[in-house]
């Protein structure tokens, strides 16, 4: 075993985990203050259950079988992760790479923070409406059927991966280096077709859902800039060149893409807000996360830059055709996914129309982009009716309106009552 590289992954692997309670404060600060409690807690459940399913069947699914219709693995081969923690001779099986050797552990390790994090990011549609009981059950079903799935196919040599039938088709190997399409496309997509069935938050349109506690917002993507050193250099797999060179080229195009974000928001508003800088950054780590090792530090700058203008003007899409996406999932990690995916196929080395003078890359990126919006749409779509149908998405308008804190969680984040009561002491 190679213990360098065990170190860096099992470190990747905290760094990855710790994503997750970055969502939960930047979308918690995004919500209302009667809302923030429930915002973090779906991402507890997204942690929690998310666990449990990798551990019965979703490793299994994903990496632990073999290829199903170049869809999803055996979920029975690796059920409990009995192939993969069951020591060999004293020794527990290991992930042999070219000259990165570590127990095989780590990497269920690893890959279990990537699913923890991507049903999580689904959370931000949804705010202030949804029942967490269903929420759970959904988180679920997720991960086995959407999820695991779609990691098999893009990183476990299935359908969209580099040796799957479509870059075969179309002569050139797909690539989503750390989940332009595993993690981004697939989420958003998810969390639009959930927020079409379930519907709007009351006011939607009508009134403004401001945000309660910015520094939380900041916070949070602080941290999704610092996990994501290891989702993106993680990917690398072993402690070397290309985890270097990821690390370059991811914060590279997050600084090119917030100083997009905020002169774009300065030219149309007048000012550069911390929204804007927290979301610019969320935006330029989502598209580079398909492109980190395949890009020089010129086009990483480029595909940030491109990034965070566009996402920019992707998140008021929701108002033009009333979908409530309520904190810009679909306008950040939906439109930013695309545009890391797809902009592969011009500036790859070697490979992009720009960067090596062939249009087969950038045909197999569009291509794969749109397998991946297809098939979660569709799957999700079964999953989001079948428990609308039975167990119901919506608390009720009163409970809503009253604060979902309440209603779900029977706390408030905040004691405003006693505040007020001892500023009236004062005053007496």
């Amino acid at each position: 075993m190679d213990s360098g590289n065990a170190a860096w992954m099992l470190t990747a692997a905290a760094l990855v985990f710790l994503m997750t309670p970055g969502v939960a404060f930047f979308y918690g600060g995004m919500v209302r203050a009667k809302a923030i409690l429930n915002m973090l807690m779906l991402s507890v459940a997204a942690l929690a259950v998310t666990s449990v399913v990798w551990t019965f069947w979703g490793w299994s699914i994903a990496y632990g079988g073999d290829s199903i219709a170049g869809i999803f693995g055996d979920p029975i081969k690796g059920f409990l992760l009995h192939d993969v923690m069951k020591p060999v001779d004293g020794v527990f099986t290991s992930v042999d790479g070219a000259d990165a050797p570590y127990p095989h552990s780590i990497d269920v390790a690893f890959q279990a923070t990537f699913a923890m994090i991507t049903v999580a990011l689904i959370t931000g549609a949804l705010a202030e409406r949804i029942r967490f009981s269903t929420w759970m059950i959904f988180v679920a079903l997720w991960i086995t059927l959407v999820y695991a799935p779609m990691a098999h196919m893009v990183w476990n040599g299935g359908l969209l991966s580099a040796d799957g039938a479509i870059s075969k088709l179309l002569g050139a190997s797909a690539h989503d280096f750390a989940g332009g399409t595993v993690v981004h496309i697939n989420a958003a997509t998810a969390a639009l077709v959930a927020v079409l069935i379930i519907g709007k938050r009351k006011g939607f349109g009508k009134e403004p859902f401001r945000p309660h506690h910015v520094p939380f917002v900041m916070l949070g993507a602080f941290l999704l800039w610092f996990g994501w050193f290891g989702f993106n250099a993680g990917s690398a797999f072993a402690a070397n060149g290309t985890a270097g060179y990821a690390w370059v080229s991811t914060t590279a195009a997050t600084a090119a893409a917030t100083l997009g974000w905020l002169f774009t928001e300065r030219i149309t508003t007048g000012h550069y807000t911390a929204m804007g800088a927290a979301s610019g950054m969320v935006a330029g780590l989502v598209a580079i996360t398909p492109a980190a090792d395949v890009v020089s530090p010129l086009w990483s700058m480029v595909i940030g830059l491109i990034a965070g203008i566009v996402t920019y003007f992707a998140c008021s899409l929701k108002y033009k055709f009333g979908y409530d996406d309520s904190l810009d999932v679909v306008g950040v990690h939906g439109v930013g996914g695309v545009t890391g995916t797809v902009l592969i196929g011009l500036f790859g080395e070697g490979t992009g129309l720009l960067a090596g003078g062939s249009c087969h890359q950038l045909a197999v990126q569009i291509v794969i982009a749109l397998v991946a919006i297809a098939y979660s749409g569709v799957l999700t779509a079964i999953i989001v009716f079948a428990l609308q149908k039975t167990m119901g998405w919506r608390v009720s308008e009163h409970q809503e309106i009253e604060g979902i804190d309440i209603a779900e969680h029977g706390e408030r984040a905040y004691d405003f009552t006693s505040t007020v009561n001892a500023v009236f002491k004062e005053v007496k």
